[in-house]
C-alpha cells in the first residue's frame, strides 16, 4: 500500500473510529489472490468488545462504500484488536500494559523481561522477576532505553482482581 493511500485511509477512518470511542492503531491493505483485504486494528484503554468492533465495522464500511478510497476493485474489510502479544509503540500502549509482563529489546543491546508497574512521561517502573527462587527486583527504564517492547502471554498468572475476589470469598 502506498504511503499516500495509507495516509488517505487514516485521515478518512480515524475520525470515525474516534467517534466510536476507540483508537485507530493500524491500517494495512494486503492482496490475497485477486482480492484485497483492508485490515483495521482498533483499541481503547478498556479494550474493545465484539459489539464495539461490529459497530465500528459498520460505520467504516458505510464510509468506504460512499468514497473511492479503496478504488474500484473488490476488497474485504476486517476490523479487529491488536492481539495478545502486541508490540508497544505508543505511550498509551505502555499505559494499557500496566501489570502485564513485557519483553524489552534494549537500545544498548540485550533483553529484559519485566512487569510494568507504573508509566509516566519519562519511562516505566518495572518489577523484574527473580530467577531460581530469588526475589523480584525493581527497575526504572526510560523510553530512550527501549528499542522494542512486546507484551508476553501469561497462562498461569491470576488477575489481581481475581485474587482479590477469592480472598473476599474466603472471609
Amino acid at each position: 500500500m502506498s504511503t499516500t493511500q495509507s495516509e488517505r485511509l487514516r485521515e478518512l477512518l480515524e475520525p470515525l473510529v474516534s467517534s466510536q470511542g476507540l483508537d485507530l492503531e493500524e491500517i494495512a491493505v494486503d492482496s490475497v489472490g485477486r482480492k484485497r483485504v483492508l485490515r483495521v486494528v482498533v483499541d481503547s484503554d478498556t479494550g474493545a468488545d465484539l459489539d464495539q468492533i461490529a459497530d465500528v465495522s459498520r460505520v467504516l464500511s458505510a464510509k468506504l462504500d460512499e468514497t473511492d478510497a479503496m478504488g474500484e476493485g473488490e476488497y474485504t474489510l476486517e476490523v479487529g484488536t491488536p492481539g495478545a502479544e502486541r508490540p508497544l509503540t505508543e505511550h498509551r500502549h505502555y499505559v494499557r500494559a500496566v501489570d502485564r509482563l513485557v519483553k524489552f529489546q534494549l537500545a544498548e543491546g540485550g533483553e529484559l523481561v519485566a512487569r510494568i508497574l507504573k508509566v509516566d512521561d519519562d519511562g516505566l517502573d518495572l518489577e523484574v522477576p527473580g530467577v531460581k527462587g530469588r526475589k523480584a527486583t525493581s527497575r526504572r527504564l526510560g523510553f530512550p532505553e527501549i528499542d522494542k517492547a512486546r507484551v508476553q502471554v501469561e497462562f498461569n498468572r491470576k488477575d489481581s482482581k481475581d485474587s482479590k475476589d477469592e480472598k473476599e470469598e474466603e472471609a
